[in-house]
This record gives C-alpha cells, sequence and structure tokens, in this order.
C-alpha cells in the first residue's frame, strides 16, 4: 500500500502541533466541551447498510462496574489483589465495594467483547499490514478458550464495518483478507472509528453474559495523526467511559520514519483517548507484532472488576458523577471510566 505524500505532510504538521500541544494541559487537546453536540455521522458496512451514529450513550445506574488494571514499577499486571485492597470514590467520597471480580488465567471464564479498527488511509504500508493480518490472529488465537466475539472496521475519509461481531474465526480471518485489500484515502478518521465502535458494542455486546460482566475494549492501528475527525476526542472518551470501553491504541512503525526511530507522543496520546478509557498505548517494533498482540491480549483479560451503588441522590438525577479508584501503594492503576451519567427520571 502506498504512502501519500500530502499525508505525510499532514502528519509532519500535526507532529509540530503535539510537541506544542505537550507544553500545555493535555485537556486542551480534546478542543470539545462536555455536553457539546457534534455533528451526526453515518458508518458505512460492507454490503450497503447504512448505520446511523448519533444517538446518545447513557448507562442505567443500578450497579456501576469499573474496569481495573493494575501494574507493578516494571509494567507487570497483578494479580491476587482482593476487595479490601482497592478503595472507589464516588465523587470524592469514598463507597463500598459491592462487586468485586478478577480476571484470571485459570479462569477463562469472564466473555469479551473486541472491535479492531485499523487505519487504511494510505500511511499503512502493505507490508505491515501483512504483519498486522498475523498478529490479530495471534490475538485471537490467545484468547480461543474464552466466551469472545471479535469485529473489523476500517477507517480513512469513511469508517466501514467490514465484518460485524462474530465468535467465527474463518469470518474473523476473511476481514483481516480484506483488509489488505482496502483501498486508502487521505483522511484518517480515527476517532470517528472508535465512536462507532463504541457504539457497535453499546449495542450488540451485552453488559454481562451468564451472569459474568463482559469486557469490551476496542484496538486501534493506526499511524497516530488522526486527520479530519467529525467527533471531537472528549466527547469519544466520555461516551467509551460511559458504555465501559476500554481503548487500546497501537502506533505502527511509518510513523517513526519522522522522528528518526523514537516514539514519541501522537495526537491520539496527547488527548488521553486510552489512558482515560482504562486502555493502553503501544508502539509497534520490528519484524514481528505478534508478541506485542499477545502481550495485549493478557492485559485485555487482566483486569479487575469493582461495582457500586451510587447514593441514593445520585442514582437518577441525569448529570455526570467522577469515580475514582485506588490500589495498594506503588502499584499503578488505570480504570476503564472516569464517572457516569445517571439515567433522568
Amino acid at each position: 500500500m502506498p504512502t501519500h505524500p500530502p499525508k505525510l505532510a499532514r502528519i509532519f504538521g500535526s507532529y509540530l502541533l503535539v510537541t506544542c500541544a505537550l507544553l500545555c494541559l493535555a485537556p486542551a487537546a480534546t478542543g470539545q466541551q462536555p455536553g457539546e453536540s457534534t455533528r451526526p455521522r453515518r458508518v458505512h458496512q460492507t454490503g450497503g447498510e447504512v448505520l446511523d451514529a448519533d444517538e446518545v450513550v447513557r448507562v442505567e445506574t443500578e450497579l456501576i462496574p469499573v474496569d481495573v488494571v493494575v501494574t507493578d514499577a516494571a509494567g507487570r499486571s497483578v494479580r491476587g489483589l482482593r476487595p479490601e485492597d482497592f478503595k472507589l470514590f464516588e465523587d470524592g467520597a469514598e463507597r463500598p465495594v459491592s462487586f468485586f471480580d478478577v480476571g484470571r488465567k485459570s479462569d477463562p471464564s469472564r466473555p469479551l467483547a473486541v472491535v479492531f479498527a485499523l487505519d487504511t488511509s494510505g500511511s499503512m504500508t502493505a507490508e505491515e499490514m501483512g504483519r498486522l493480518r498475523s498478529a490479530m490472529g495471534a490475538f485471537a488465537e490467545r484468547l480461543a478458550a474464552r466466551p469472545c466475539v471479535f469485529a473489523v472496521m476500517s477507517f480513512d475519509t469513511n469508517v466501514k464495518r467490514l465484518q460485524g461481531l462474530t465468535n467465527d474465526r474463518r469470518k474473523v480471518e476473511r476481514a483481516f483478507e480484506r483488509l489488505e485489500h482496502e483501498e486508502g484515502g487521505l483522511s484518517t478518521h480515527a476517532y470517528d472509528a472508535v465512536d462507532d465502535a463504541v457504539r457497535l458494542l453499546t449495542r450488540d455486546a451485552p453488559r454481562e453474559r451468564g451472569g459474568r460482566p463482559t469486557k469490551r475494549a476496542v484496538i486501534v492501528i493506526t499511524d497516530g495523526f488522526p486527520v479530519g475527525d467529525t467527533v471531537a476526542p472528549r466527547t469519544v472518551i466520555e461516551r467509551a467511559n460511559a458504555a465501559g470501553v476500554s481503548v487500546y491504541t497501537v502506533t505502527m512503525p511509518s510513523f517513526s520514519l519522522l522522528t528518526g526511530g523514537a516514539p514519541v507522543p501522537t495526537i491520539l496520546d496527547v488527548s488521553g483517548l486510552a489512558s482515560l478509557t482504562g486502555g493502553r498505548n503501544v508502539y509497534a517494533t520490528g519484524d514481528s507484532y505478534d508478541e506485542l498482540f499477545r502481550s495485549l491480549a493478557e492485559e485485555v483479560t487482566s483486569s479487575y472488576v469493582l461495582a457500586f451503588y451510587p447514593s441514593e441522590g445520585k442514582r437518577y438525577d441525569g448529570r455526570f458523577h467522577a469515580v475514582r479508584v485506588e490500589g495498594p501503594p506503588a502499584l499503578t492503576v488505570r480504570q476503564g471510566r472516569a464517572g457516569y451519567v445517571a439515567a433522568a427520571r
């Protein structure tokens, strides 16, 4: 897949903007204020179906689940923690943990729903796409023992759904094959793609299956420099938090050609898309991405789930309420949502 000079020029310009943004507060990169409306968009699905994508995501508030990943100083996942190792706060006031669940290697019963969203804008090389196909297969293989469903999207100027959520690995593999033949545009609507993926998960991946909470995640593979999005980063982050969706971003090596091979924060990093939804930013390097995606599969399934009942006066007030989780000292806690919007009566 050829690299388009106009796209590279925009990437380089965006790189300069990132350098400036790092000197400012990260929230400034999100642009949109809470509650600000965005232009409705339409999502194209392979086969001709067109999906409306302008509904508002809200959650019922009888029980609020929060996915939490805990790592040590070396970045390794920490297992074996108990409910009493955590403190949970709603709007600054501590709340009792009413539900606690642990993702364990030895307990593959937690359901998982993952959307792969791949950048086909032209800056991704054909060689990278081939390696990614193998790596995403390794990711799915790692999770074969779990009740998993996968969907596949591509994005450039438009967002396309190549495969809806399915547990049929052959359908997922065929969608990966089609990705290598996608004709790329010059824009990179990464935030639009995540927004569409969140909506897909909200609509088609139930919050729980068989009494176990569903882990919902989006894995975005891109050069890290979105161009032309119609939805603001802050809006996407809010919707992901409301839906309990964690976003993981994989930045491809094609970007490092502009930086002498050294990974630096991209626009996606600065916006907090991954960190504010409980996900993680990673950089693909070397001749194989299989191990990177196996590591992502391990992290996606190693989270704790804490849940609490909101305060009586907040359950149906229609407002946003902040949620914060603290873990043991010297450990890093990443939570999958910053808060919730209560249903309005």
